[in-house]
């Protein structure tokens, strides 16, 4: 390996935490704080580190679903295997995903939970599973989904790190922020802030989207930035108020986006209309349509009164639909998805100052924003999934706003080396 410090490659909040893995104080690790604390890179830095100095250890990097894996765990190991001179020493697999130390023949796997008994059949040539990273540790279900993770992951060595890593959820009821609360001996809880990072690993972008958005919405800014819990229950659109907006204040509207989820027999077909305020960050949601068993003929119709010849974005899952409607002279296109495009709209709709929805004129978008909470546990616990049900019109304006989400989280990849 190259001779690299790893100041170089740690910042000073963690130094402790650093230390403290090194003499192996504790077995469990969490790492909670808010963007730009540099604790993912922090955390992967640490898995080859650990894995390097214990030869009979191999590492398994776990997130919730596995789709997301490639662009966030792997390629931050690969990351740190190559700041930390290494990169000839390993073979990056893609198929199965894993990454082998050639001199030992060590292994570094990545797994999604949405598959459990992929976990539970989990093999190793030789030693055991001794350094866990679980990412983005509030995805998961609550504690009895990771005592069952690590009854199949933590077994037959004498020494286990496992580190876990996440934002803390603005709500007080996250069966995360509950559980750091209790007191154990063989966990450590670090939190940190971007605060604590050298300036230039974040970039002036960064920070400068940090004041704005603390300038802005000091609410979002605390939770986001600072990693603080804000939240008093499980309501995940705390900014979404009744607002009267008469049809001259709608007459007036200039930047209009339109959004369009599908449904028929059970689920309605969701139209709504919006006026999005870029300045102040406000979002206006003055019409909707809300019906069931809407042909595409017929939804082309309603449509075409309210949007005319504007672009209208859709559920790009339903392909044949658009494809029909743009047939009766609409200018309708599919969403651009990824694999965190819900949450990544969700909380760009959170980070807005105000969504006013004008209750009168839509009751159902109205009332599905209100009463939209984070899905509970068998524990009656909040964790930090958002439940596929009574959210069509939600859907609908993530679709209508997609330019504006992708716009956002495009300029916030601040740094392709430091995972934030």
């Amino acid at each position: 390996m190259a001779d690299v410090r790893l100041t170089e490659l740690i910042a000073p909040a963690f130094y402790k935490v650093h230390n403290a893995m090194k003499r192996h104080d504790y077995t469990h690790y969490w790492l909670k704080g808010g963007r730009g604390t540099t604790k993912s890179s922090f955390a992967g830095t640490e898995v080859v580190r650990l894995l390097l100095k214990n030869p009979k250890s191999h590492a398994v990097v776990l997130r919730k679903v596995a789709n997301t894996l490639r662009g966030s765990v792997y390629n931050q190991i690969c990351w740190a295997i190559d700041k930390l001179g290494a990169s000839s020493k390993f073979v990056f697999g893609k198929s199965p995903m894993e990454i082998v130390y050639r001199p030992t023949g060590q292994k570094i796997m990545f797994f999604g939970c949405d598959d459990p008994m992929k976990i539970k059949s989990i093999k190793v040539p030789f030693g055991y599973t001794g350094i866990v990273w679980f990412e983005e540790l509030d995805q998961f279900s609550g504690m009895e989904e990771i005592r069952n993770l690590n009854q199949s992951l933590l077994r037959g060595g004498d020494r286990f790190w496992e580190i876990c890593t996440f934002n803390p959820p603005k709500s007080r009821d996250n069966w995360v922020n509950k559980e750091v609360l209790f007191d154990d001996e063989d966990r450590l809880v670090h939190s940190s802030n971007y605060l604590e990072v050298p300036p230039s690993w974040l970039g002036t972008q960064f920070l400068i989207e940090a004041e704005k958005t603390k300038a802005k919405n000091e609410m979002a800014y605390k939770n986001e930035y600072l990693g603080e819990v804000t939240g008093t229950g499980g309501t995940v659109f705390e900014n979404a108020e009744d607002f009267r907006m008469p049809d001259e204040m709608v007459g007036e509207f200039d930047r209009l986006h339109h959004g369009l989820d599908f449904g028929f027999a059970i689920d309605p077909l969701a139209y709504v209309g919006m006026h999005y305020d870029a300045k102040h960050e406000d979002l206006y949601i003055f019409d909707e349509f809300y019906k069931q068993k809407v042909s595409n003929k017929k939804a082309a119709a309603m449509l075409q009164k309210r949007a005319g010849e504007r672009r209208i974005i859709a559920d790009s899952a339903e392909p044949k639909s658009i494809s029909e409607i743009r047939s009766y002279g609409l200018n309708i296109y599919g969403a651009t998805k990824g694999p965190d495009s819900v949450e990544f709209g969700i909380k760009w709709l959170q980070d807005r100052a105000h969504i006013y929805i004008d209750k009168k004129r839509c009751p159902n978008t109205y009332r599905e924003f209100v009463s939209y909470e984070y899905e509970m546990n068998k524990q009656g616990e909040f964790i930090s999934a958002y439940p596929d049900k009574n959210n069509h019109s939600i859907d609908a304006v993530r679709y209508g706003m997609n330019d504006e989400i992708r716009q956002h989280y495009e300029a916030s990849s601040y740094s392709t080396t430091i995972n934030i």
